[in-house]
């Protein structure tokens, strides 16, 4: 398969990147940070593309994926993987933490969608995956405007889904809990971030990988939440917030546990 990943410099896109190269995909692996890309180059230059991405700028995604069809012939799989966050309280928050999360996180998976989909509806079929959070099936306060952007990539991921369903093409939105990268480390002793702590443990960056390559890409469904029961959890708070803030209380005080815990060396990833 042809497959874009972006966000290929750190953390879940990396991750992904090397394990699709290792499947034996072809891989168009791309970032603004093109250096931290090199490592994937190992791969021979027939299975690996490494290309400088700012997700942000919409003619950049044409030029891309443009070139991809031309170099390889089309695009199977676009994983839009790319992702800020900064916590702050709203009443903390700049204009630049409002551009920078809405433009990277939502504006950069539809400039994705929208390159990438002529190509998809043309071969009659596609899929792709963009990466979502249990933050977007329930409001985290301390994360509200990280918080917005995955329930707008969530909500436009299945408003797609549904649209090109007909025409054989998929699209996936993956939900996952904390998970130790790049991002997660930023969390670390932020009060405004306890609730990111909340859970028993940081799921790794190759458990998500294993759910990507797994029933991702062999079942394509609309949407999948990891853990499960977390995703069932979240859903649940999603649904009944003004119930669900009453327990905002021991979330957050579980969540300033681990986060004590992993600053005197706890393992994010281990209960």
């Amino acid at each position: 398969m042809i497959i874009v990943v972006t966000g290929a410099a750190s953390g879940i896109g990396f991750a992904l990147a090397q394990r699709l190269l290792g499947l034996g995909h072809q891989v168009c692996a791309c970032d603004i940070h093109t250096e931290a890309m090199s490592a994937l180059s190992a791969a021979s230059p027939e299975q690996l593309l490494i290309r400088p991405l700012d997700v942000r700028d919409a003619d950049a995604w044409q030029a891309l994926i443009a070139e991809v069809v031309a170099h390889w012939g089309g695009v199977d799989m676009l994983a839009n993987v790319a992702g800020v966050l900064r916590d702050n309280w709203a009443h903390e928050a700049a204009a630049d933490d409002v551009h920078w999360q809405i433009d990277i996180n939502v504006k950069g998976v539809m400039f994705g969608c929208q390159a990438v989909l002529p190509h998809m509806r043309a071969a009659g079929r596609g899929h792709i995956v963009n990466i979502a959070s249990l933050a977007g099936l329930s409001p985290v306060p301390g994360l509200s405007i990280y918080s917005a952007s995955k329930f707008a990539v969530r909500g436009y991921t299945l408003g797609i889904a549904m649209e090109l369903a007909e025409q054989g093409i998929a699209v996936t939105a993956v939900c996952p809990d904390a998970v130790q990268t790049p991002m997660l480390d930023v969390q670390k002793g932020r009060e405004q971030a306890a609730l990111t702590f909340s859970g028993p443990r940081a799921l790794s960056a190759e458990e998500v990988v294993d759910a990507i390559v797994g029933p991702v890409m062999d079942k394509r469904p609309m949407e999948i939440a990891l853990p499960a029961w977390r995703g069932a959890t979240a859903r649940a708070a999603g649904m009944f917030p003004q119930s669900s803030a009453k327990a905002l209380g021991w979330f957050r005080s579980a969540g300033l546990k681990r986060q004590a815990a992993i600053a005197n060396g706890h393992d994010s990833t281990r209960k």
